[in-house]
């Protein structure tokens, strides 16, 4: 199993060029918060994700590759 700080290491490089903070906010959970640098706007943002599942860099790799979809969809559902 990885430590909290390298899976949040991880994660945090899956998202440029947005900004990603990945903080341990008690009880072993998780906040991530996927930003743009220069607006502040946030993207993403995610409370109490368990890190229960992201045992491998390819489980994080999924993790990340489903955040980006789940943004690149809401994205283009308030397009247009």
């Amino acid at each position: 199993m990885l430590a909290i700080a390298d899976i949040c290491r991880i994660v945090e490089s899956g998202f440029s060029p947005l900004y990603c903070d990945c903080t341990e906010t008690g009880q072993g959970l998780l906040q991530i918060k996927v930003y743009e640098p220069d607006s502040g706007r946030v993207d993403l943002l995610l409370n109490g994700v368990s890190p229960e599942h992201l045992v491998t860099i390819r489980d994080i790799s999924n993790f990340i590759g489903e955040l980006r979809t789940e943004m690149s969809a809401g994205r283009r559902a308030f397009a247009g």
